[in-house]
């Protein structure tokens, strides 16, 4: 089925696209064919992966996004991508506030049930918040989608509905190197039974859980999963069981795998799709007890400011949703915030550990709780600057630690 845009929406629109694996493919090929007749037309996705986004889409209309994650970083290198800084948490209230702003949502959801109502089936995150905003909401319906418990839009509420019939993206499992499973040996080593995890996708991640077997009773609470945790859910691994809230069901913001995740969640009633009002948000985070948190990064520096989005003059990440996660982690009772991420980067030639970072402050210092690389895991969490930059250089590699260490040293001299 095709659609006229030009019918529904205006000249000088601001439109706001679903993410990731929700993104609407069919929609936003019309917005690219179509956008630049309409004219002046802005666009926000918070995340894309279908390679749909290049340069050339900057003729139809202005795309900005919360980072250059996914397949948008060939956007942000050819400085066709605006960038907006922001935790994952703000972008629903900023939507709200009408900040970031949305004059037609596109979506894409499940064929409704029985009672009108649309799963959101691979995206929870903001999408309430575009449509309760949006003068227009159109709806991908693709009837490949799957019906998820959780997040439901009911009929009523859609202005235009687009029915298709067509795979929605999918994210194939990145592969596990072995630095990637030394990294998760020693992160494993910190999640024990009855943990609640909060995990991304890609190599890290997925090591992790390969690791996970032979625990008992482990708990999901998450902005974001793939295909690895099915596995461990069909092993009676990940129960639910001990959590406070929630119990029984793994919560989560947004399905990024492939079909076998997505017919794996269809009508699974132990799996809840959520908002990130709900997901992120600190009240619901501060009730779960053992929450383990897991997530990356693109160099630490020696007093454990982390950064997560730009290396040197490339912008290469985001904000996401690192730092609503580590604060929860590291405040949980008997829980743990990690950042986990390789020591070296290009081939082994330049350290992630470093004296000063290259680019922003994501996570601040004060924040941090324990690092992990490929040469361990340091706690620095109520430790002094001089304490901190000496188990850094320990985990950096060796071909760096000298240099790391005369920092380390000046920082010891002042006295921090």
């Amino acid at each position: 089925m095709t659609i006229d845009l030009a019918r529904h929406v205006k000249r000088g629109d601001r439109i706001v696209i679903g993410q990731a694996c929700g993104e609407p493919t069919t929609l936003v090929e019309a917005l690219i064919a179509q956008g630049a007749g309409i004219g002046e037309l802005s666009a926000f996705i918070a995340t894309s992966f279908s390679g749909l986004f290049t340069s050339e889409t900057s003729d139809a209309f202005a795309l900005s996004s919360m980072g250059a994650i996914g397949a948008l970083r060939g956007m942000a290198k050819a400085n066709r991508l605006g960038i907006l800084p922001c935790h994952v948490s703000q972008i629903g209230p900023m939507i709200e506030a009408g900040i970031i702003g949305c004059d037609v949502a596109m979506v894409q959801v499940s064929p409704a049930d029985a009672d009108g109502n649309h799963s959101l089936g691979l995206i929870g995150d903001h999408v309430l918040a575009v449509v309760a905003k949006a003068r227009v909401v159109i709806a991908e319906v693709n009837d490949r989608v799957p019906f998820v418990p959780g997040e439901m839009l009911h009929k009523s509420r859609i202005d235009v509905a687009v029915h298709v019939s067509r795979d929605p993206v999918e994210v194939a499992a990145a592969s596990v190197t072995p630095i990637d499973e030394a990294i998760a040996r020693h992160v494993a080593a910190i999640i024990g039974d009855g943990s609640v995890l909060q995990v991304g996708v890609g190599g890290v991640p997925d090591a992790i859980l390969r690791l996970l077997g032979d625990r008992k009773d482990l708990g999901i609470h998450s902005g974001m999963l793939g295909d690895g945790v099915v596995d461990l859910i069909e092993a009676g691994v990940v129960t639910n069981a001990r959590k406070a809230i929630d119990t029984g069901v793994s919560v989560n913001g947004a399905f990024i795998g492939t079909r076998r995740l997505y017919d794996w969640v269809h009508r699974n009633a132990a799996v809840r799709l959520c908002s990130t009002a709900y997901t992120h948000d600190a009240a619901v985070l501060a009730q779960l007890e053992r929450l383990v948190t897991i997530n990356s990064a693109l160099e630490v520096d020696l007093t454990g400011q982390v950064n997560a989005e730009q290396s040197g003059s490339a912008y290469l990440g985001g904000t996401g949703g690192q730092v609503d996660f580590v604060r929860a982690g590291a405040r949980s009772p008997g829980g743990r915030s990690i950042i986990a991420l390789p020591a070296t980067a290009k081939g082994g030639t330049i350290s992630k550990i470093v004296p000063a970072l290259s680019g922003p402050v994501t996570t601040a210092r004060s924040d941090v709780d324990v690092i992990v690389t490929e040469f361990g895991a340091v706690e620095l969490k109520g430790q002094t600057l001089a304490e901190r930059a000496r188990r850094l250089v320990v985990i950096a590699h060796p071909d760096f630690r000298e240099e790391l260490d005369r920092t380390a040293h000046a920082i010891r001299q002042r006295g921090f």
